[in-house]
């Protein structure tokens, strides 16, 4: 039998918002039929969840590590069903599919790791007891992921979250229900991890609403567009939520006057380019030392051309479809308006249904729609800069501070140029679009609230700090 047979797809009680096709952007086929759920189904799930969380938050590390293992291993043992539903559902290349189920195991590898982490502190006190600190799990956790790497940026807190004693109602895109939800369900549940605690809520925006409200949901993960980032949390706020938000970005590659061009333009080709663009970490603007801005944007527009677009699943291809129909329409339009303001197409600018050739535009100014907006598309703005004051200047403009690239022959330099931009991420020659399971992964200013994933981060994200003193005699009135 698969992993992923749909009689088994959903573990709790039945969701009321309909039935939805699950299309697979590149051909438009239905490849399954799945339930969604109604706002009105979360109450239910995070009932079950909290009830199931109470025996999973005593059972002991090694349980909890167990299951986590497991899982991690299942990710590789079925590596090629869960490939086929990446590369058909999510428009993935086989390539990128890879790249996120070793990533997918290596989180719960991580998380098994950290199930034995929550350790506290011995305090003084003035008083005659013992006083320390311990982590204690927050109880139910909700996840809403978006659907651009479904897996990856699902399990970065289902993982951790359950490793630490949590239960999670998990909201995957809709678009993406499969491989960024009801897989990781399949995977758990095979795992032998026990039922009710990982739920998972297809739906749209306002069943994610009611997982940020729902009273025993006691902290949310949110990874999505600033803009829904905003108003969950807002939500959150007003329900006095803890809220981990990672957003979107407009990353700058900064390139120096002695960085070696075609070393740099094969990087800028991968972090602008790389799943047609629809990666919050996205290289969004390319600076580029005046010296060498003619070279670069001639031999980025060649390399774009180079790259084969069409159907991961049927053809070797670089490149395949943006996720629906809007997403082209948006990127599209954005190329448009750049033209009309000014912005020289250089390569790209064309698309075959859903198939969007990668873009270069040079000439691209303050106000370039492509140049100051998240594209999340396969587009590479190219601009210059004189001096390294005013990259600094340029990298650092906008509300966004994700991901930070710079090459230079000078990797001193390009850490002490890394140092004066404000970014939660900063790679020194290499491109914007990296993560690894052991990092801390988030962003500052609208891209989200700082850290908030990855190692250690995850103790503060899913778990709370609690302070507890012990006497041996009852303690009298103190005054």
């Amino acid at each position: 039998m698969p992993l992923l047979d749909p009689t088994l797809w959903q573990d709790g009680p039945t969701l009321t918002g309909g039935s939805a096709p699950v299309v697979e952007p590149a051909t438009g086929r239905t490849l399954a039929t799945i339930e969604l759920a109604a706002p009105a189904d979360v109450a239910e799930a995070a009932v079950r969840a909290l009830a199931a969380q109470q025996d999973w938050a005593h059972a002991t590390h090694p349980e909890r590590a167990a299951v986590l293992r497991r899982a991690g291993d299942l990710f590789t043992a079925h590596a090629d069903e869960l490939r086929e539903w990446l590369v058909r559902e999510s428009g993935s290349i086989p390539g990128k599919a890879d790249f996120e189920l070793r990533v997918a195991a290596q989180e719960c590898y991580e998380a098994a790791a950290l199930a034995s982490r929550p350790t506290g502190q011995v305090l003084p006190s003035e008083a005659p007891r013992l006083s320390f600190t311990r982590r204690v799990p927050a109880g139910v956790v909700g996840v809403v992921a978006p659907f651009n790497v479904p897996l990856i940026l699902a399990i970065r807190s289902v993982a951790p979250a359950l490793a630490l004693g949590n239960a999670v109602l998990l909201k995957p895109d809709r678009r993406t229900a499969v491989c960024g939800g009801l897989a990781l369900a399949a995977v758990f549940a095979a795992a032998g991890l026990p039922g009710g605690l990982l739920q998972v809520l297809p739906g749209d925006a306002a069943t994610g609403a009611a997982v940020v409200a729902d009273p025993r949901v006691r902290v949310v993960s949110f990874t999505g567009s600033t803009a829904s980032g905003r108003s969950v949390g807002e939500l959150a706020g007003r329900h006095l939520k803890r809220v981990h938000l990672e957003l979107g970005g407009n990353s700058a590659l900064v390139v120096l006057h002695d960085a070696d061009v075609e070393a740099a333009v094969a990087q800028a080709s991968w972090g602008s380019f790389f799943h047609q663009g629809q990666i919050c970490m996205t290289a969004g603007r390319h600076l580029v030392h005046t010296s060498l801005y003619d070279e670069y944007v001639e031999r980025l527009a060649a390399r774009a051309e180079e790259l084969a677009v069409g159907d991961p699943y049927r053809e070797q291809v670089h490149l395949g479809p943006l996720i629906d129909r809007a997403q082209l329409d948006r990127v599209h339009a954005l190329v448009e308006a750049s033209t009309r303001q000014g912005a020289k197409l250089v390569a790209g600018g064309t698309h075959r249904d859903l198939f969007y050739r990668p873009t270069v535009l040079a000439g691209v100014a303050d106000d370039t729609p492509a140049y100051t907006e998240e594209v999340f598309g396969p587009v590479a703005p190219v601009r210059s800069f004189a001096t390294e004051e005013e990259a600094v200047a340029l990298a650092s403009a906008g509300p966004y501070g994700l991901s930070l690239g710079i090459v230079t022959r000078d990797a001193a330099r390009g850490l002490d140029l890394a140092d004066r931009i404000p970014t939660g991420i900063a790679h020194i020659n290499d491109q914007t679009v990296n993560d690894e399971a052991v990092a801390p992964f988030g962003g500052v200013g609208a891209s989200g609230t700082g850290a908030r994933f990855g190692g250690e981060a995850n103790l503060d994200a899913f778990t709370e700090l609690r302070w507890t003193t012990v006497r041996s005699t009852p303690a009298g009135h103190p005054f």
